[in-house]
């Protein structure tokens, strides 16, 4: 699935009249200039799940970090990074959903 049509879905299972009128994920743009994007894990099934960060710091024009801090993703980029970020949430996502799913079958 893309990363934005994951986006998408994930958001949409989280929406339940309630978690999006509090939660919800942001997606803005930097004076550096650059993307923000966060994405409130409280009060779904990634709630207080830890991330190893991703940082990738080339140069000033080709940079990217990504961490989960206070129960959010945060993502920041250069402009060409705002995909990479989605993919990173959408990998990490995956990851701890199946690693979950695992964990209920043993």
């Amino acid at each position: 699935m893309h990363a934005v049509e994951f986006l998408q879905a994930w958001y949409q299972v989280q929406s339940n009249g309630r978690w999006e009128r509090a939660h919800g994920v942001t997606i803005e743009s930097l004076e550096t200039p650059g993307w923000i994007v966060t994405i409130d894990l409280a009060g779904t099934p990634l709630e207080n799940h830890p991330m190893r960060a991703v940082a990738r710091d080339l140069s000033k024009r080709d940079w990217m970090i990504c961490e989960v801090d206070r129960n959010q993703f945060r993502g920041q980029g250069d402009p060409e990074k705002l995909l990479s970020i989605i993919q990173t949430f959408q990998t990490w996502a995956e990851s701890e959903s199946a690693r979950a799913q695992a964990s209920t079958v043993r």
